[in-house]
């Protein structure tokens, strides 16, 4: 009761998708959640079929599934609170998804915020660290990448963006060993000119290599609470869990 009860409260909510590596309690997600928390937002977290506590076997359509449901439970105990959508790296290509679905339905979430995102998940395999080695050996795109698209694996965020009507921030750091900063800027040039989004925001943030942000480190920006601030309009300062 007490959860439900906080939900409804006048705060906006934050569905927060994870990538790839570990669980919804990452030591990096956790800042973060406390961060979005500290700023006014509540946030809501789960992990995927297959990962964490979560028992099944992950698949792209069951990720989606799985945050379909969660975004429309937030949605049913939230009122008119506004609720964003979060991806982080492979969670980028859920959060695509999901906004994708949720625009052809026509309940839009309010905003999508998407950290770290590449193209699609075969570009994203072509440039990962763990392809390195072999990406210019004869029959790489055969060995590597036609097993991912032929096992229904897509995660296609340049395609999905073209089908999404809300406003949409993207966050990468220049420094990012695992997806290529270019990929996120890529992302953003077939974002901005998509009539998706004409009436619609769209906002490219880039972090300087300096900083040394790479993958999973954005949350530390001081400069991370204006950004949101200025994108999404200015939440409650009260800490929220």
């Amino acid at each position: 009761m007490w959860y439900e009860d906080a939900l409804a409260s006048s705060h906006p909510v934050i569905l927060y998708l994870h990538g790839n590596a570990g669980t919804r309690g990452g030591d990096h997600r956790v800042e973060l959640y406390k961060v979005l928390s500290s700023l006014g937002y509540h946030v809501v977290t789960f992990d995927y079929r297959g990962w964490g506590d979560s028992v099944g076997t992950p698949s792209e359509r069951g990720m989606t599934y799985d945050a379909l449901h969660v975004f429309d439970w937030i949605k049913a105990r939230s009122g008119d609170n506004p609720v964003y959508i979060w991806g982080h790296s492979l969670g980028t290509g859920v959060a695509t998804n999901l906004a994708r679905r949720l625009c052809e339905r026509e309940t839009p979430p309010d905003a999508l915020i998407l950290e770290s995102p590449f193209t699609n998940i075969c570009e994203e395999a072509k440039s990962h660290p763990f392809s390195v080695v072999y990406r210019y050996f004869p029959g790489f795109d055969w060995f590597f990448l036609d097993p991912i698209t032929s096992s229904g694996i897509k995660f296609a965020n340049d395609e999905n963006v073209k089908h999404i009507s809300c406003p949409l921030l993207i966050l990468h750091a220049e420094d990012d060993p695992v997806v290529p900063f270019q990929l996120g800027r890529k992302l953003y040039n077939i974002a901005a000119p998509s009539r998706s989004f004409r009436d619609f925001k769209v906002q490219f943030v880039p972090f300087h290599s300096d900083l040394g942000y790479g993958h999973k480190y954005i949350y530390k920006s001081p400069e991370l609470p204006r950004i949101l601030r200025e994108f999404l309009g200015k939440s409650e300062p009260e800490r929220q869990h």
